[in-house]
């Protein structure tokens, strides 16, 4: 099945334009032939083409299904990105698919990647929320510098993972199924001892992920699954 993500799908009912040119040009879908989009928040629905001229692809609502949430708490990750943009673009993309809220990136004292573009990782996430029938699409925000991010006021549970020596419980025996749950994973050279100090200082709890040493990303992953398996409705 394939799906179409229409954003401002209440107050426009056209394909944005890549989404039109992947119907239009790929697919070779034509006016009267019924598709499934998606708003990316919450929403499945089936429409008709009623319009198929050049770039444009306009369309009908038939039927709207609201898709129950798939887990309970928002479930928020935030990382520094790593210097292969391919292993955070990786990541985002099996994130989305296994399920998580909101995706925040961060500018550590030993990142090795000072700037991301969100356009590519947006797009990798909302083609990964098509893939896998998802109708809510997580939020993903610009990169921000890690005192300034742990700072903020965040509801639930805070973890923080890092490989320095110390009393951390593993994530899978301290998470809370009802609860808002946020993690932050490091850059490939670890948050520093006083990044870890601030954030214990901010009601951050240290964690740990297993006995591996793992990659930033794989770090994250790990962390997006034990979330939503243990958030499962």
């Amino acid at each position: 099945m394939h799906v179409f993500y229409v954003p401002e799908i209440s107050v426009r009912q056209e394909l944005p334009e890549e989404e039109a040119a992947h119907c239009l040009r790929v697919l070779r879908l034509s006016q009267g032939d019924e598709i499934t989009l998606t708003d990316g928040r919450g929403c499945f629905y089936k429409a008709q083409i009623t319009a198929a001229t050049g770039k444009r692809c306009l369309f009908t609502i038939l039927e709207q299904e609201t898709q129950p949430p798939l887990w309970r708490g928002h479930l928020h990750l935030a990382m520094a990105p790593t210097k292969n943009m391919d292993r955070t673009e990786w990541f985002a993309e099996k994130a989305t698919e296994i399920g998580m809220d909101e995706l925040s990136f961060l500018n550590c004292r030993f990142s090795e990647r000072k700037v991301i573009k969100t356009e590519r990782i947006e797009k990798i996430v909302v083609s990964a929320v098509k893939q896998s029938l998802k109708a809510r699409k997580p939020q993903v925000n610009e990169m921000i510098p890690f005192e300034k991010f742990i700072r903020q006021d965040f509801p639930g549970d805070k973890f923080i993972a890092h490989c320095y020596e110390g009393e951390k419980p593993l994530l899978k025996d301290v998470l809370t199924s009802d609860r808002d749950t946020l993690v932050l994973v490091g850059p490939e050279g670890d948050f520093s001892p006083e990044e870890v100090e601030l954030a214990v200082s901010q009601g951050f709890r240290p964690i740990s992920l297993g006995k591996s040493r793992l990659r930033t990303e794989t770090a994250a992953l790990v962390a997006v699954h034990l979330m939503n398996l243990y958030h499962q409705n």
